[in-house]
């Protein structure tokens, strides 16, 4: 459900890209058996090229601590991706003169901030200067329970405004939660049954819906975070997310999705049109996805230990999605991988080698690192032989050793370089640097 993820698929080489008449699936098989044998991740690709699924690929388990392996059908939970749904719903609504655009939001709910100049569209592209509720350490401590939709709003309305509606854009869960609330006071439907009416059964997607408790008995993946070995995430409770992150689905629907909307199947163009109208960053549910000399459009999400991102390019007509339920890996480098496949461009299988170190050895990096040039802290600790990490106010993650006094979080990109005779160490991520010191 939060946005974490890099929406960036590849920049750089400008020029003509064909598509791979002959798609190495050979190769992409390597590729991802690599993945699985090294942890590196877990989770399902699905590529449609013309309306027709040409490639699926789906490793590691669903359920670790029962040995179920994941299939083509198992079911994972693919957070922000929801948004995109709740848009099309909210055109759903319009098409009926249920709601509009510009009316605002103050008669669904007044003790919002703001709420009589925040338009719905407002909401749709993150442009209401409402509070995003899971930017906040207080919600990990609440996010697992049961949620109505009156606790939902006092929540959302206790955290109040960061800026003036429509001055500029920021990315906040709490615009879609609210969506929510609104299409099923205006169709007098659960959104899950306006999820199955206008979208799913249409579509024949019968693997997409809102989710619940986590049912690894329907086919439905838990998800993990890797520490060494994969540890199960707990799960949020789906009536906190609901059209924000709820939805929970497998990429062979969701290529089947975006070939739908963008086929013109789904919502009128000139709704589509509105979709795809990036400002600031934004479109209405949906973000632009460069690659090379292409333009794609589509959604990320991440929602516990789940990660996902569906795209479509129209220069070639090609839906691409992949779902994870565990991620050791950047995952922004297998989504390249799969569509330079897909559009005929080079790329690698990875090769991964192993820099052993002991508990002892780790011992000389232990402690708490500062600088006054960083504006967190970090503290080394050690489980065994995996050094960890944690930065002030954020979840602890693996570090991975790469070389002498060397360590990587590679999910982030992150470097780490210990001098332990100065009792300091080099942090490096995507181009920056800073030397801390430990205290």
């Amino acid at each position: 459900m939060k946005r974490n993820l890099i929406l960036t698929l590849a920049i750089g080489l400008l020029g003509h890209m064909v598509f791979a008449q002959d798609l190495d699936k050979a190769k992409l098989d390597s590729y991802f058996d690599a993945l699985e044998t090294n942890n590196r991740f877990m989770g399902s690709v699905a590529v449609a090229k013309d309306g027709k699924v040409i490639y699926t690929k789906t490793i590691g388990l669903a359920d670790i601590e029962n040995n179920i392996e994941a299939n083509p059908d198992t079911k994972y939970r693919i957070g922000s991706i929801s948004k995109t749904f709740t848009a099309v719903l909210v055109f759903k609504a319009m098409d009926q003169e249920l709601v509009s655009l510009d009316q605002t939001i103050h008669e669904y709910f007044p003790s919002i901030e703001n709420a009589d100049k925040i338009t719905i569209k407002q909401l749709l592209n993150h442009r209401s200067g409402i509070h995003n509720i899971t930017n906040d350490a207080e919600y990990f401590t609440w996010n697992t329970q049961k949620k109505s939709e009156q606790e939902m709003v006092d929540i959302i309305s206790k955290a109040g405004s960061d800026f003036e509606p429509g001055s500029k854009a920021e990315y906040s869960n709490s615009n879609y939660v609210l969506l929510t609330y609104i299409l099923e006071r205006s169709f007098k439907k659960p959104y899950a049954d306006l999820l199955t009416q206008y979208i799913t059964k249409p579509l024949g997607l019968k693997n997409t819906y809102l989710g619940g408790k986590i049912d690894t008995e329907n086919n439905e993946c838990k998800s993990y975070r890797f520490m060494g070995n994969w540890n199960m995430v707990t799960e949020t409770d789906i009536s906190v997310p609901m059209g924000a992150g709820g939805v929970v689905s497998t990429p062979t629907d969701l290529v089947r999705f975006s070939d739908a909307l963008f086929g013109g199947k789904l919502i009128k163009d000139e709704y589509l049109t509105q979709m795809k109208n990036i400002v600031d960053n934004f479109g209405i549910g949906l973000f632009q996805f460069p690659f090379h000399s292409r333009i794609g459009f589509g959604h990320t999400g991440g929602i516990d230990g789940f990660s996902s991102v569906f795209t479509h390019f129209a220069d070639g007509n090609v839906s691409y999605a992949m779902v994870s339920n565990g991620s050791n890996y950047t995952n922004n480098d297998i989504s390249i991988a799969v569509l330079s496949a897909v559009f005929g461009m080079p790329f690698d299988v990875p090769q991964f080698k192993a820099y052993e170190v002991t508990a002892e050895d780790l011992d000389q990096y232990l402690g708490v690192y500062s600088s006054p040039q960083f504006p967190l802290k970090i503290t080394i600790t050690k489980d065994n032989n995996t050094l960890i990490a944690q930065a002030t106010g954020q979840p602890s993650f693996p570090l991975e050793a790469s070389g002498k006094d060397k360590f990587e979080f590679i999910p982030a990109g992150l470097v780490l370089e210990f001098n332990p005779a100065e009792s300091s160490m080099i942090l490096k991520q995507r181009g920056a640097q800073f030397t801390l010191t430990k205290e």
